[in-house]
């Protein structure tokens, strides 16, 4: 026969695991300072702006 399981405790320790994903998940993503913030928005709009500059202005799209 094979090893009896509690499913009780596996349910929880699969939720609790599940919990900690989505906790770093949100460190990650929300868990920054404001300056960290605003010079990742002006390295996002400088890119932007660069590859705008190489674009051709022919009138019509390829």
């Amino acid at each position: 026969m094979g090893d009896v399981i509690n499913l009780k405790r596996f349910k929880k320790r699969n939720e609790r695991e599940q919990s900690a994903k989505q906790a770093d998940a949100n460190r990650a993503r929300f868990g920054r300072t404001k300056a960290e913030r605003t010079l990742d928005e002006r390295r996002k709009d400088r890119a932007a702006d660069l590859l705008d500059q190489h674009k051709l202005d022919d009138g019509e799209a390829s």
